[in-house]
């Protein structure tokens, strides 16, 4: 029969897996509010999400004091260890996420009486892909699916094309309007945001399988292709 200690302990990793997901689920409600925010130049609901992020930074801080209650107190081990480090981790990476979204909205009241020039293609993509990719993240945590988080590691290329898409993009809008410049090159720092989100849902991805099989696998791809 099991201790009422290894319970309580199983009880409470459970409720930190659903405090995570629940702050996951806010965080990409709000890096979705901002790209609508800015796609209809919606300056108030901008506004409202960059007042949002307090409440993802206060839940953050206690995740991460709760994480490191238990492992002081618990002295877990294996699979359980594994899980509180991927919980730290994964917590940091989505207060992070939050932090963009209130740039993004940021940026987009930043724009609010200039001239702006239609988004690029590939600026429109990063933003329909970005929270896709959020929500694919979150369910191989929710599934512990090792095998679909490798598939979304490998998906980072993509999303760096992109960029450098807008990048260029944005040169050509700027030499064809110079008048639109300031708006072009707040519309890069939105891809760059995106793109920055993606690099830490990728990084989630890889503790996911950390988490599974227990294996390191960031840097992999560099170390297959320098060999």
């Amino acid at each position: 029969m099991r201790r009422s200690t290894e319970i309580r302990f199983d009880r409470a990793l459970a409720q930190l897996r659903r405090r995570l997901l629940r702050e996951a689920t806010f965080a990409i409600e709000m890096l979705e509010g901002s790209i609508e925010a800015l796609r209809t130049r919606d300056f108030e609901a901008a506004r409202r999400i960059r007042r949002a992020d307090d409440r993802v930074d206060i839940e953050e801080v206690e995740i991460e004091q709760e994480v490191y209650r238990l492992m002081i107190t618990e002295s877990p081990y294996a699979s359980d260890f594994r899980l509180l480090a991927f919980i730290l981790r994964a917590n940091a990476a989505v207060e992070r996420v939050a932090d963009h979204a209130c740039s993004i909205a940021k940026v987009t009241r930043r724009m609010e009486g200039l001239s702006v020039p239609p988004f690029p293609a590939p600026l429109v993509d990063l933003g329909e892909r970005i929270p896709i990719m959020c929500h694919q993240v979150m369910r191989a945590v929710l599934d512990e699916d090792a095998d679909s988080a490798r598939a979304i590691t490998r998906g980072d290329e993509v999303m760096d094309d992109l960029d450098r898409q807008v990048f260029r993009a944005l040169v050509e809008q700027i030499h064809a309007d110079v008048e639109t410049a300031e708006a072009a090159m707040l519309l890069y720092r939105i891809s760059r945001e995106l793109e920055r989100v993606g690099d830490l849902m990728v990084n989630i991805a890889e503790d996911v399988v950390y988490l599974v099989e227990g294996e390191i696998v960031r840097h992999e791809k560099r170390r297959k292709n320098a060999g």
